[in-house]
């Protein structure tokens, strides 16, 4: 896609710091199929309007969010001052996600994967060691872990491996949420139980026997209507102790192919109710992630991947 406006560039190098021309520099990543568009450190302030127009998948880029991040340090006359470490990165930043329809959502499980990628890649961070970030979000303090490349991730050099993250997040504790939804027969849905499910942001869990062909473009709707602030519905059908089975609506996004804060709800939901331990697989449409339940953090553990790196303006 090009126009004199944007020039997209899907050589698969590092990220270079964002445009001081004015131009935006954007990368494009997705995690199990949930796609974001990324601005590191932007020259200019973004929001809902470039949200909606870029994530548009007809008109604009495509993507299910837009996610900006801002260094976490003071500024002074020589330059940044703080949040760094020995090696110049800086460890600790701000994240902002405006969804496709120009809301903003308190935190995204796969966006912040996401995010950790882009940073790493923008600061040159060795991928051969992990490597630690703080992330502050409108959902709390997140600590963030890059993933040292395993010899085998490298695949003699294969293009695949060259642009996967693994990222291991700590997502906060959950609570309980949202109250049951009224309207599941409305869908034809034979949830055996529900419930709601807060992890900085809102969650109904649906339990279903079977996901056969359910239809979360129909679901979605129709049980987010119930909620004046929206919700995130999924439905979860329980394989065993150690895996669950996950479709997802998102509270400004739709349908996506994951959800990293949904497979943490219903991993909690799943273990809250004696129907799964405390280490978990959740299977979505994109693939799968592992939540690790612990009393004060829960972790998602999964795998970010950079599509594109794109060029708005200038």
């Amino acid at each position: 896609m090009e126009n004199q406006n944007s020039e997209l560039r899907t050589e698969q190098t590092g990220s270079p710091a964002n445009t001081s021309n004015g131009a935006v520099h954007l990368t494009k990543h997705h995690g199990l199929g949930n796609d974001f568009l990324i601005a590191v450190d932007p020259p200019r302030p973004l929001a809902a309007t470039e949200a909606i127009s870029w994530c548009d998948r007809r008109t604009g880029l495509g993507a299910d969010g837009l996610i900006i991040a801002t260094p976490l340090e003071a500024i002074s006359a020589h330059g940044r001052d703080g949040g760094g470490d020995g090696d110049g990165a800086i460890r600790r930043w701000q994240m902002v996600l405006w969804n496709a329809d120009g809301s903003r959502a308190e935190i995204s499980g796969n966006g912040i994967r996401c995010l950790g990628q882009a940073i790493a890649e923008q600061q040159n961070l060795d991928p051969t060691t992990d490597q630690e970030l703080t992330i502050d979000t409108d959902a709390g303090t997140r600590p963030l872990t890059i993933k040292a490349a395993a010899p085998s991730d490298a695949d003699a050099g294969s293009q695949e491996a060259d642009v996967t993250a693994m990222v291991r997040v700590g997502m906060g504790k959950a609570v309980d949420g949202p109250a049951p939804s009224t309207r599941w027969d409305e869908v034809s849905v034979p949830v055996s139980a529900q419930r709601g499910v807060d992890v900085g942001n809102p969650h109904l869990v649906g339990f279903v026997d079977d996901l056969g062909d359910a239809d979360m473009a129909v679901i979605g709707p129709v049980i987010e209507a119930d909620y004046p602030a929206g919700v995130n519905v999924h439905l979860v059908s329980v394989v065993d102790d150690t895996n669950l089975q996950l479709r997802v609506w998102e509270r400004g996004a739709g349908v996506t192919q994951a959800c990293g804060s949904g497979a943490v709800a219903a991993a909690w939901a799943a273990n809250a109710a004696g129907l799964a331990g405390e280490h978990i697989t959740v299977d979505m449409p994109g693939g799968s992630a592992s939540v690790e339940l612990g009393p004060d953090e829960i972790y998602l553990i999964g795998p970010a991947v950079r599509v594109a790196e794109v060029i708005i303006g200038g």
